[in-house]
Formats: C-alpha cells, structure tokens, sequence
C-alpha cells in the first residue's frame, strides 16, 4: 500500500510546495485537490493545487516532472461537489467539472479521480435514484472512454442543517451501494472508502472491505471520535455534528489494525490518503503540518515501506 495525504489540508501552499512537503515527511503520494477556482462553499472544499481548467499535455507534463522530483507521485485527482442538486445550475457545473477531472487524470496517466454522487438532500433515497441514474451513466460512460476509475467517497454530507435530513451524497451505505452498482455496473466505477463515516453512522467499518473488497479503488483515513454522553442527551437524529468529531488516525475510534489487516486480506495495494479534518490541528500551517506528520508516523506500523 502506498502512504499518502489529501492536498486539501495545505491550501496556503503551491503543489511544488506540497509534493516537497511530502516527499520530505517520507510519504509515497498525494491526492491533489481540483475545485474550480472560487469561493470555497464549505470547510475543506475549494482547493485547487490544480487547476484543470484549459488544462492540456504541456500543463500534465510540467505536473509529471514536478512528481519526478520529488519523488512523490499522485494518487489521484479529487473533486467533491453536489452533481445532483436540486439546483440545475450547480449541478450542471459540477458534472461538467468532473469531466474537466477525470480528463486531467488521463493526461497524467494516473486513471483514479474520486469524488460523490452527490443528492437532493430533502428527497429520499428512491426518489433521486432516477436522477442518479440520468447523470451517472453518462459520467462513467466519459470516464470509461477515457481509462478512469471513478471512486466514490462514502461520505453521507449530513453534518449540518443546510444538508438535513439526507445529506447531499447518495452512496453512504452497503444496501446504496448493491443498488447503484447493480445499476450503472462498470469496472471504472468504484469506490473511494472513508471508515470514519461508518463508525459516526454507528455501522461496522470492517465488514464493508470483505463484501465490496473489489470495488474500493483509493482509500481515505480519517478517524473519528463518538461523544456518547453528548449521544444520550441528543440522540441519533440530532445533526451529527453535536455528537462526532473528526480526528487524526490513532485518536478517535477507528481499529486501525483490524483495517489495514482487512485490506491486505483484501489484496489492496493501493493508496490509503490521510484526510485531516481534525480542529485541533487547524490553528496554524505549521499545526497543519504536524497533524500529516503524527499522522504518517501512526500509520507506517501498519504499512512498513517494502
């Protein structure tokens, strides 16, 4: 498996910057973040370290020589939008900006970008699947044409009140995920699986590498830490922001050995991506630094270098 970190972290820095961090702090790869240049719209999005606007072989050449220096290469190109807003036009630009991504990651030859489905927060589940349906086929359909995979974030987007009741982000569970790939079935269309999302939902986090072991292309970690006191005042319905907070690999409640024992039985070889939402850490670049730092530290015990 490979060591790496996703770019969102280090907005100050350019990616030079960051793919020297990188390299310097011993990790492998980075997954670079590629929002279109703009207000951020929420906490950890709006970064871009490229900008695959007008993006052509000149702009991937100079990328791929940057990784050639410092050693560090990339795991993949991340954009995480809303495709399926109740809002046409934002969804529009969001799909249109996927397909900007997935033909960056081509150039690049790294074939992975990783991004949600996306959802109409106030409707349930069945009533977005056509939508779904609509929008995604001919996504996979561009990505397959172009040679990449595709991995869907299990994040739900439910944390706050603007994404209640049903978060804006449709594949957040196995019983979802049977029913879409079952629906749109390609091998460029998997999964980018996050196990914090599963511990906050009160879900097995292990469970999930064993049945769909096959279809987890990328890998973030993230942890999480489960307030149970605040639990009992609020309860499950509360917004799940009142009772959880992210944290670094190693201090939340993630059994990180049983994980990374799950996915080498898995035969997963690929990247596993630090995710730094962790407050704690946000005061100060060099807090931020620290926190990739502590984190690689952690998670080398379980993937030596090879």
């Amino acid at each position: 498996m490979k060591l790496g970190f996703v770019s969102a972290i280090l907005p100050d820095l350019s990616l030079e910057q960051v793919l020297n961090f990188a390299g310097e702090e011993g990790y492998d790869c980075v997954e670079v973040l590629c929002w279109p240049k703009g207000k951020a719209t929420r906490r950890y999005a709006g970064v871009t370290h490229i900008d695959v606007e007008n993006f052509g072989k000149k702009e991937a050449e100079e990328v791929i020589a940057l990784t050639k220096k410092t050693g560090v290469g990339i795991s993949a190109l991340g954009y995480y939008p809303n495709p399926l807003s109740p809002n046409a036009k934002e969804a529009a630009v969001a799909v249109d900006h996927i397909k900007r991504v997935i033909k960056a990651s081509a150039l690049f030859g790294i074939n992975q970008m990783n991004t949600f489905i996306g959802r109409d927060w106030k409707k349930s589940v069945d009533e977005n699947w056509p939508q779904f349906k609509k929008t995604w086929k001919p996504i996979i359909r561009f990505a397959e044409k172009q040679g990449v995979k595709i991995g869907i974030e299990n994040c739900p987007m439910s944390f706050t009140a603007d994404e209640w009741p049903g978060g804006k982000n449709l594949a957040t569970t196995p019983a979802i995920w049977e029913k879409m790939f079952q629906d749109i079935q390609s091998d460029y269309f998997g999964l980018n699986y996050d196990p914090s999302h599963f511990i906050w939902q009160h879900m097995d986090s292990l469970k999930p590498i064993r049945a769909w072991g096959h279809k987890i292309f990328h890998v973030h970690a993230k942890d999480v830490r489960l307030d149970h006191e605040r639990l009992d005042q609020v309860g499950i319905m509360a917004h799940p922001n009142e009772y959880h907070t992210p944290k670094l690999p190693g201090m939340g409640d993630v059994n990180w050995g049983k994980f990374f024992s799950y996915l080498g039985e898995q035969k997963y070889t690929g990247p596993v991506c630090v995710e730094v939402e962790d407050r704690v850490f946000e005061g100060s670049l060099a807090k931020r630094k620290a926190s990739l730092r502590q984190s690689a530290t952690y998670l080398r015990q379980f993937m030596p270098k090879i």
